[in-house]
């Protein structure tokens, strides 16, 4: 089948469903490519970058509808593009069924299928096609970068001779792709990061990003992640009180706030009310990313940047993907030809339209003359986050009290260990010649003593494999080492031999450990 990218209509819009690249992989699953001329200009790819990669550019939207099988955008199609519809057809793009009923419905009267983007269920194996968190992760990113153009400062802390210059500190509120994108690049650039989600499972990737995740003193049971596509559910009234409480009493604090609560096919939680942005410092920035479903502050404009009379700048910006044209369109357009690797099973060319199939039947909204929006729940569980409890914070007594049962326990362990020892050395020296107890007593304090060397070394200083050879070796050379001043030529000769051999082994041991290490030491 042949597969075509329109240019987008769309004010301000940069992107490409198609680039080169995923041109080359789409032919290489027996499609054709097909591509409007001047569609990737903006995003970076010239016409001649599609040539190469054997694409057929044509002149203009209506040839370009006319002459593919399989549409590709970016965008929801506007009305002058639904008008393109016909039976047979494929489109593949963003197109927001739960608030674009004419969209489906003039879908269906042409008999178009449709698939909707926004709409993969996020299961392990869809991850690839989820191109809601590859523009998510853009969007994080750039709402940083955008922060920090605004803010006018540091974000790191700075020590100078002219004086010192304090962290900014920054809340994400939404710690979901977007949100972590954000605390990503964040935390790179130095500033003191906190970050808050309903969901409290989500903390350990915060804390693990070097966040500070903001707890409430509220218990209420969440919607497991599973159960809602991934997504955070819709909280209860009480802990709404509680969350806007506690925003309230960090607003003044905080230098910069990057909203990106969503909830599926709902208008944005309000979240950073009016009062909270009067409490807010002169020069702080509020980034919105929730703008284009109306917004988490209550004062944001959808795609204007605004400054309050206390000098709050609040950016509500909705293309921050289209700013960064290029990647946003590569990593687009791979979403896309993982749709189609999904619809084209056979690389034959041949588009196989499963509707048992959990990724391609959640993602349909209209197939086969009928509206197939809002899809069942899919047979395989959404990926969600397990759920752990806090770790609860020990007294100072009680740390102490686990110290002093620990140091009992592995002293009671050695006493043990040594009277076993003591007791087996007696009673083989009741039997034993006295020259084999020489060297007895030599093999078992040279066990012992290289059991207690190697073992109180950390493993993290050596590969496992490595932990217990070294072990047996310093046991080799401590006994050799014993030995090798007794008279006897044999045994002087057997101790030199092994003390070269056990040393090749630690030493060579050490190399190969040191070689490792540089492995993963940057350049």
């Amino acid at each position: 089948m042949k597969i075509g990218t329109p240019k987008e209509v769309f004010p301000g819009e940069n992107r490409v469903a198609m680039t080169p690249d995923s041109a080359r992989a789409l032919q290489k699953l027996g499609h054709d490519c097909v591509i409007e001329s001047g569609a990737g200009v903006r995003a970076g790819f010239a016409d001649d970058l599609y040539k190469e990669a054997g694409v057929e550019v044509v002149a203009d939207a209506a040839t370009l509808w006319k002459t593919a099988d399989i549409i590709a955008k970016v965008r929801q199609p506007e009305d002058s593009e639904l008008g393109y519809l016909e039976q047979g057809k494929t489109l593949i793009s963003f197109f927001n069924p739960a608030g674009n009923e004419k969209g489906m419905e003039a879908a269906k009267e042409a008999g178009t299928t449709v698939i909707a983007m926004e709409m993969v269920p996020r299961i392990s194996r869809a991850q690839k096609m989820d191109a809601l968190s590859s523009m998510a992760n853009i969007a994080g990113y750039r709402a940083v970068i955008e922060a920090g153009n605004n803010f006018g400062r540091f974000f790191t802390g700075q020590v100078t001779a002219a004086g010192k210059v304090p962290p900014a500190k920054v809340l994400v509120v939404g710690a979901g792709v977007a949100g972590l994108a954000a605390i990503g690049t964040s935390t790179s650039l130095g500033a003191i990061t906190y970050a808050f989600d309903v969901r409290p499972e989500v903390a350990e990737q915060v804390e693990s990003m070097g966040a500070e995740f903001v707890y409430l003193d509220f218990e209420e049971e969440q919607a497991d992640g599973a159960s809602t596509g991934g997504y955070a559910s819709v909280s209860s009234p009480e802990f709404r009180e509680a969350q806007l409480a506690k925003f309230r009493e960090l607003a003044p604090d905080m230098d910069i706030v990057i909203t990106t609560a969503l909830i599926p096919n709902r208008e944005a939680p309000e979240l950073w009310t009016e009062d909270m942005v009067q409490a807010m410092k002169p020069g702080s920035v509020i980034v919105d990313l929730a703008a284009e479903k109306g917004g988490n502050c209550k004062l944001t404009v959808a795609d204007e940047k605004i400054v309050t009379d206390n000098g709050v700048t609040i950016i509500g910006y909705t293309d921050f993907p289209s700013r960064m044209a290029t990647q946003s369109s590569t990593l687009y357009a791979t979403n896309i030809r993982h749709m189609m690797t999904d619809l084209t099973p056979e690389k034959d060319g041949v588009v196989n339209h499963n509707m048992e199939d959990d990724v391609i039947r959640g993602a349909t909204v209209t197939h086969a003359g009928e509206i197939t929006f809002p899809p069942p729940p899919p047979k395989v569980k959404a990926i969600a986050a397990v759920k752990r409890e806090k770790p609860k914070e020990l007294t100072p007594e009680e740390k102490r009290a686990e110290e002093i049962a620990a140091f009992k326990q592995q002293t009671k362990n050695q006493v043990t260990l040594l009277a076993v020892g003591g007791a087996l050395i007696l009673g083989v020296g009741l039997v034993a010649p006295a020259s084999f107890m020489q060297h007895f007593i030599v093999f078992v304090l040279a066990v012992f003593v290289g059991f207690q060397v190697i073992w109180n070394v950390s493993h993290s200083l050596h590969t496992p494999l490595m932990a217990v050879t070294n072990a047996i070796s310093s046991i080799i050379i401590l006994g050799a080492l014993m030995q090798i001043g007794s008279g006897s030529f044999i045994v002087i000769l057997l101790a030199a031999v092994s003390v070269f051999m056990a040393g090749i082994n630690i030493f060579g041991g050490f190399l190969v450990t040191r070689r490792m290490l540089a492995m993963f030491q940057k350049s």
